[in-house]
C-alpha cells in the first residue's frame, strides 16, 4: 500500500463547473479505471496478507495456551513431589532430635559412671594402703593362726573390689572409644543430611520459578511469551512482568535449623545400655 499511486480526485456532484463542461475523453476514463483496478488489487493483496497473519497468530496463540497448561500441570506435580520430600526431611529431623535427647541422657549416665569410677579409684588407693598395712601386720602376727582365715577373707574381699575397679576402668575406656566412633558417625550423617536439604531447597526454588512463569503467563494470556534466561535464572520474565515467590522458604530453613540441634546416629550397643552389658559379664578371676 505504500507504493500505491494517488490519481486525480473523483468528480463530485457539487463541482458545478466541471459538470457544465464536456465529458472527459476516453483515455482519461481508462486511466482512472486502471488506477481503480490497481487500488483494488493492492487492497486484495493486503487483505490476503492480513488474513494469513491472523491465522498464524491464532495458531501460535493456541500452541502457547497448550504449553502454558502443560507447564502448569508439570509445576503442580513437581511442587507436590517437593512437598513430600520436605515432609520426609522434617520427619527425619524430628527423629534425629529424639535421638539427640537419648544421647544426652546417655551422656548423663556416662557422667555418673565416671563419678563411680573416680570413687572406685579412690577406694582402690585406700584399699591398697590398707592391704599393705594388713600385710605388715600379717608378717608380725604369724603366731595368731586363728586370725588368719578372717584376714584372708578380708584380702579376698579387697581383691574383688580391686577387680571391680579394674573392670570399671576398662569399661570407661571402651565407652570413650565407642562414643568417639559414634560421634564421628553422627557428624558424617549430619553433613549428608545438610547436603540433601540444600539440594532439595535448590530444586524447590527452581520449581517455584517454573510455577511463577506459568502463573504469569496464565494471568496475561494476550501478551506473547518472553523468556529471558533459563529456568534457573532469577531474572526470568514471562509476558513482560515478573512474579514474586510466594512459598514460605523460612519454613524450610527452620526445618534445617531444627535438624542441627543434635547429631544423628544409633547407639553403638544395638539398643542396650553399655553399663548393662558390662554388668552382665562375669568378673574375671
Amino acid at each position: 500500500m505504500a507504493g500505491r499511486q494517488r490519481g486525480p480526485p473523483p468528480i463530485t456532484m457539487e463541482d458545478h463547473r466541471i459538470l457544465r463542461r464536456a465529458p472527459p475523453p476516453a483515455a482519461v476514463l481508462e486511466e482512472r479505471i486502471a488506477f481503480q483496478h490497481r487500488e483494488i488489487h493492492s487492497l486484495l493483496v493486503d487483505n490476503q496478507r492480513l488474513a494469513a497473519t491472523h491465522v498464524a497468530l491464532k495458531q501460535e496463540l493456541a500452541m502457547a495456551d497448550q504449553e502454558v497448561r502443560q507447564l502448569a500441570a508439570a509445576a503442580h506435580k513437581v511442587r507436590e513431589e517437593r512437598e513430600l520430600e520436605v515432609k520426609e526431611v522434617f520427619e527425619k529431623s524430628l527423629k534425629v532430635e529424639a535421638e539427640a535427647r537419648a544421647v544426652d541422657s546417655l551422656n548423663a549416665e556416662l557422667a555418673r559412671v565416671r563419678d563411680d569410677v573416680q570413687r572406685l579409684t579412690e577406694s582402690k588407693i585406700e584399699l591398697t594402703a590398707q592391704l599393705k598395712a594388713i600385710e605388715a601386720e600379717l608378717e608380725s602376727a604369724n603366731l595368731a593362726a586363728r586370725e588368719v582365715p578372717a584376714i584372708r577373707a578380708d584380702m579376698d574381699a579387697m581383691h574383688q573390689e580391686l577387680q571391680k575397679g579394674r573392670a570399671a576402668i576398662e569399661f570407661e575406656k571402651k565407652t570413650q572409644e565407642a562414643n568417639l566412633e559414634h560421634r564421628r558417625a553422627m557428624e558424617r550423617n549430619m553433613m549428608t543430611m545438610q547436603r540433601e536439604i540444600d539440594r532439595l531447597m535448590a530444586e524447590l526454588a527452581n520449581a517455584e520459578k517454573r510455577a511463577r512463569a506459568a502463573a504469569a503467563a496464565a494471568a496475561n494470556p494476550s501478551s506473547g511469551p518472553v523468556y529471558m534466561g533459563n529456568y534457573g535464572s532469577p531474572d526470568m520474565v514471562y509476558g513482560g512482568g515478573s512474579y514474586p515467590v510466594q512459598y514460605p522458604m523460612h519454613q524450610v530453613q527452620s526445618i534445617t535449623d531444627g535438624g542441627r540441634s543434635g547429631p544423628y546416629g544409633t547407639p553403638p550397643t544395638g539398643g542396650r545400655h553399655p553399663f548393662d552389658i558390662q554388668q552382665s559379664r562375669p568378673p574375671k578371676g
